[in-house]
Parts: C-alpha cells; sequence; structure tokens
C-alpha cells in the first residue's frame, strides 16, 4: 500500500514538474517572440495607468497576443509599481520582455520645441497654441493671468523666457514649458552676470541690475543674427549710453508702435514718443524687446568693438560700424541708398 502511494506520489511530482517545466518554457518562448508588428506603432500610457490595462489595449490593436502571460511576467518580476507614464515607440521585433523593459524604464518618446531667437512673447504664445503635442493650460489666459500662474505676478512676460531648444515628453503643459523656460532664463542670466567684465572701456557698464542688461540684450539679438557681431553692437550701445547719447534703435520703435507696424517705419514713427522708441527716449527702454540666447546676454555684459557709435546694415547680413557720424553717413550712401536686389537686413 505505501509503495503504491509513494509511486503515485513520484507520478503526481513528475506530472507536476513536466507542466512547470513546459509551463515555463512556453511562457519564456512568448515573452521572446516578437510582438504582431508589422511597421513602428506608438503606445500612449497615461499616468495611473496598469501594465493588465496596457496589455489590454494592445491586445485590442491586434499587436499583442496573450496579455495576461505578461501581466503574469510583470507580477511574477514585482516590477508593476515602476510603469511610466509617457509615449512610447514600439519598433518591429520587440518581444514582450523587451517591451516590459521598456516602460519600465521610461524610455518614451522626446519631443523638442524651440524658443526662437529674437521672436515676441506674443509670436510664442501663438506658436504654443499650435503644438498639438503640448497640454493647453494658457490659451484663454491674459498675459497677466499667465505671469500669475508662473508666480511672477505684475511682471511683464518680455524676455522671461530663454531662447533655446526643450525636450519633453507628451503630458507636458505649454505652463510647465513656460516654467523650466524661465527658470532657465533665471540661472544663465545669474551666470552671466556673475562672469560680467568689470568695465568698459574703463566706465563703469551702465547696468544697474541684470534685468538691465537683460533688455540690452533683447535689442542686441533683434539688431543682429551674427555672434561675431553681437558683443560689437553691444558695445556701440554701451558707449551710446556711457556718454549720454540716444539709443537710437529701430527694434524698439517696432516694439514700441505694435500692431501699427506694417514692415515700414516712418519719420514721424521716429519722432512719436512712446515708451519704447529709444530715438524720444534716455536710456533703455522699460522692458526687453524680445527673446534672447545666453550669447546675446554675454555680449550685453561684455561688450567689444572700438570707438564705433554708429552702424548700418550692408545687406548681407553684416553690418557697417562706423566712430563718426561723418563715416556713418558715407556708409548710409554706400549700403542703404543704394540697395541692391540681393539686399537682405539678416544673415543666410
Amino acid at each position: 500500500m505505501l509503495r503504491k502511494i509513494a509511486i503515485s506520489f513520484l507520478l503526481t511530482l513528475t506530472v507536476v514538474a513536466l507542466v512547470a517545466y513546459f509551463g515555463w518554457r512556453s511562457l519564456n518562448d512568448y515573452l521572446d517572440s516578437p510582438l504582431q508588428l508589422e511597421q513602428s506603432e506608438v503606445v500612449l500610457v497615461k499616468s495611473g495607468s496598469s501594465f493588465p490595462k496596457v496589455g489590454r489595449e494592445l491586445a485590442e490593436r491586434g499587436l499583442l497576443s496573450k496579455p495576461d502571460w505578461m501581466a503574469f511576467y510583470v507580477r511574477m518580476q514585482k516590477v508593476g509599481h515602476r510603469l511610466k507614464a509617457g509615449e512610447f515607440l514600439l519598433e518591429p521585433g520587440v518581444t514582450p520582455r523587451q517591451l516590459v523593459t521598456q516602460l519600465i524604464e521610461g524610455k518614451s518618446i522626446s519631443y523638442r520645441f524651440s524658443l526662437i531667437e529674437g521672436s515676441t512673447f506674443k509670436q510664442l504664445r501663438m506658436r504654443l497654441s499650435e503644438s498639438d503635442v503640448l497640454i493647453h493650460e494658457t490659451d484663454t489666459m491674459t498675459d497677466e493671468q499667465l505671469m500669475t500662474a508662473l508666480g511672477m505676478e505684475g511682471e511683464h512676460p518680455e524676455g522671461r523666457f530663454l531662447a533655446n531648444t526643450y525636450q519633453f515628453q507628451r503630458g507636458m503643459s505649454d505652463l510647465d514649458l513656460l516654467r523650466r523656460a524661465h527658470k532657465l532664463q533665471q540661472k544663465v542670466l545669474a551666470e552671466e552676470w556673475q562672469a560680467r567684465a568689470e568695465t568698459f572701456e574703463k566706465k563703469a557698464l551702465p547696468y544697474k541690475a541684470p534685468y538691465q542688461a537683460l533688455i540690452m540684450a533683447s535689442i542686441v539679438e533683434k539688431e543682429t543674427g551674427l555672434s561675431a557681431e553681437r558683443p560689437v553692437i553691444a558695445g556701440v550701445f554701451v558707449r551710446r549710453m556711457q556718454i549720454g547719447m540716444r539709443l537710437q534703435t529701430d527694434p524698439t520703435v517696432i516694439y514700441g508702435m505694435g500692431d501699427k507696424y506694417k514692415g515700414n517705419i516712418r519719420r514721424k514713427d521716429l519722432r512719436k514718443p512712446t515708451a519704447y522708441n529709444t530715438y524720444t527716449i534716455p536710456g533703455l527702454p522699460p522692458t526687453p524687446i524680445a527673446m534672447v540666447g545666453r550669447e546675446a546676454i554675454r555680449a550685453a555684459l561684455n561688450p567689444e568693438g572700438e570707438k564705433w557709435l554708429y552702424f548700418v546694415a550692408k545687406g548681407d547680413g553684416s553690418h557697417q560700424f562706423s566712430a563718426t557720424l561723418k563715416q556713418h553717413n558715407k556708409a548710409v550712401r554706400e549700403y542703404q541708398l543704394k540697395r541692391k536686389a540681393a539686399y537682405r537686413s539678416s544673415p543666410e
């Protein structure tokens, strides 16, 4: 009797072992078999989702067979809590095992959004509203409400966000992106302020605070797209401020005109006082006039150049610099009054 029980026990144990072996082998074969992908597919994992839910969604799309098997593997590995939210690109050949690894490592699709040097906050808001990836929190906000939401109540938004390219994943809001750009702008401005030149031509720089340097940087940014010219143009404007000369820069006039600017500045526009018309006001305008990058900030704080007081666009994207009004008028006649068909104000 005992022998029969022992034999029966051994047979049962053998069957269980065989079932376990073939079950384990089948599971591993499944985990290492490619998903049913004929082309790249995107899967969106929302915040608060789970592996079973992701598996069911993939199964409904015909991309994953036996989603319960993948869920069992996740439970066995005890990694369910490590599922990352995001948008993931699945390439042909990916296996369920690799998919689980991809979802817990958070290797999601990255997007890019560029804040363009020299563009205005109004232009930035328009581009943000056109994004089909960012979550739109600011579309119905006024500029004032937006700045309040960013913790900058009462501050002017122009120039407050660093011109740079930002990577992000689907699920980020436009407000989050602006928050990052503002934080980086503060960091860069503080760094460049600490590294600023002590003097320019043996005179102190005309800035009482970093914000004034930011205003100057925005003017430099609008005047040239050439890296080599930025510190030289900054030198022209700093020198003018040091001797009490008005800045007389067209981009500030244009900014002050707002929607009234139609592509051409008339003589009466230069004479009409506004808070931004540097032909009529002394010193800097009250706020920046555009977004800036680190280079423009550095140029404003480290001006260069000889005794230049004037410059004029040459028509190839660069400028002719002059030390005297006589030299400048000659350059104007050469480069402005005799414009060629290939003339352009910015570099290619």
